[in-house]
C-alpha cells in the first residue's frame, strides 16, 4: 500500500529543510524526499555570512545539519531516494522516486541546483584529480601551491578566501570587466594579498599529467592567449536548476527555473517550489530558509480548502 502524506518535499536543502520544519510544526503529515546530497551546495560552503543568529559566519555543514534535527525533532519524516517522476492521481499527487512511491496532497519542489561547468576539454577528465567544487575539502591539499578560481560571485569569492587560507596563490578568473558579487565579499577578497583578479579573462583549457598542471586561459577583450600554472581548478560561474523531471510537468521559465506567484504557488494547484529551484530567488541560504517556510505555510493553507487563495 502507497504511504500518503499531507506534504511531501523534494530536496534537503535548507529550504526543503525549512519547509519540512514547518509543515511538520504546523501539524501536518510530513515527508522530506532527501535526495543524492542532503543538504544540497550548503554542504560545501565553509562559512554562510548574513544567516540570523550566526554573526562570525556559520559553515554550510553545520547549518544543514542542524536544521535536520529541527525537522525530525518537530515531526518530519525523512527518506532516501531521489524523486523521479510526479503523477496527478485522484486530486493527489503519485510521486515516484528511486526507491518507493508516495501518495502526496501537495508538493513543494525545493530540489535546489548544481553548479554548471565550464564545458572545457579536460573539465571532466581532472574531475576529482584538482578539478572541484569544494574549497573547504580540498584547500589543505593545496597548502603552499597556486590555484585558480573561476567566476566573480559570491560562490566564487568565498571559495577564493576560503583557498587563500591554504594556498600561496589564488588567481580568480572572470569574464567581466567586475566582479558581481556583494559588496562585503569583494572588500574581503581585495584586502587579502594571496588573492590576484584576472578580469575579461576566460578559461579554454585545463591541462596536466596525472593531475591538473595549468589552463590555457584567453583574454577576450585583446584574444591573447597564455598559459597559467596551477594545481587546481574551482569553478563558480552559476547555477543550473534541478527541474528536468519537471518538463512537461510545469512551465519552466528561460534558465530552466520554476515560475511561482508571491506565495510561491505554481499554476499547478498544490505544487509549490521553494529555494533556488524557483524563478526569481535571491540565491541566499537566508532566503531559500524563508522560501521553505512561505511555501510550507502556503501548501497548509491549500489543505485547509483545497483552493490557491490569498
Amino acid at each position: 500500500m502507497t504511504e500518503e502524506f499531507e506534504i511531501v518535499i523534494a530536496g534537503a536543502g535548507i529550504a526543503g529543510l525549512t519547509a519540512a520544519m514547518t509543515a511538520a510544526r504546523l501539524g501536518r503529515k510530513t515527508l522530506l524526499l532527501m535526495g543524492n546530497v542532503p543538504g544540497g551546495l550548503l554542504l560545501s560552503i565553509n562559512r554562510i555570512d548574513g544567516y540570523p543568529g550566526f554573526p562570525e559566519g556559520v559553515p554550510g555543514y553545520d547549518l544543514c545539519p542542524m536544521a535536520q534535527e529541527q525537522a525530525v525533532a518537530a515531526g518530519a519524516v525523512l527518506a532516501s531516494g531521489e524523486l523521479t517522476a510526479i503523477a496527478a492521481q485522484d486530486g493527489n499527487y503519485q510521486l515516484t522516486t528511486t526507491d518507493i512511491q508516495y501518495l502526496a496532497r501537495t508538493v513543494i519542489i525545493a530540489t535546489g541546483a548544481n553548479l554548471k561547468k565550464l564545458g572545457v576539454p579536460g573539465e571532466e577528465k581532472y574531475q576529482g584529480k584538482g578539478v572541484s567544487h569544494c574549497a573547504s575539502c580540498d584547500a589543505p591539499v593545496l597548502r603552499n601551491r597556486a590555484v585558480a578560481v573561476v567566476g566573480g560571485g559570491d560562490s566564487a569569492l568565498q571559495e577564493a578566501l576560503t583557498l587563500a587560507e591554504f594556498a600561496a596563490n589564488v588567481i580568480i578568473l572572470q569574464r567581466n570587466a567586475s566582479l558581481t558579487a556583494q559588496a562585503a565579499y569583494q572588500q574581503q577578497v581585495l584586502a587579502q594579498p594571496a588573492i590576484k583578479i584576472r578580469y575579461n579573462t576566460v578559461v579554454e583549457e585545463i591541462l596536466g599529467d596525472a593531475a591538473v598542471m595549468g589552463v590555457r586561459i584567453k583574454d577576450i577583450t585583446t584574444g591573447a592567449t597564455s598559459m597559467l600554472d596551477v594545481a587546481a581548478v574551482f569553478a563558480y560561474i552559476g547555477l543550473q536548476a534541478n527541474s528536468d523531471l519537471l518538463h512537461g510537468q510545469l512551465t519552466l521559465d528561460a534558465s530552466g527555473r520554476i515560475p511561482v506567484d508571491a506565495l510561491l504557488r505554481t499554476e499547478r494547484r498544490g505544487i509549490l517550489a521553494a529555494g533556488i529551484v524557483r524563478s526569481g530567488a535571491a540565491g541566499r541560504a537566508v532566503s531559500s530558509a524563508g522560501d521553505g517556510a512561505i511555501a510550507a505555510i502556503s501548501a497548509d493553507h491549500y489543505l485547509i480548502d483545497q483552493s490557491w487563495r490569498e
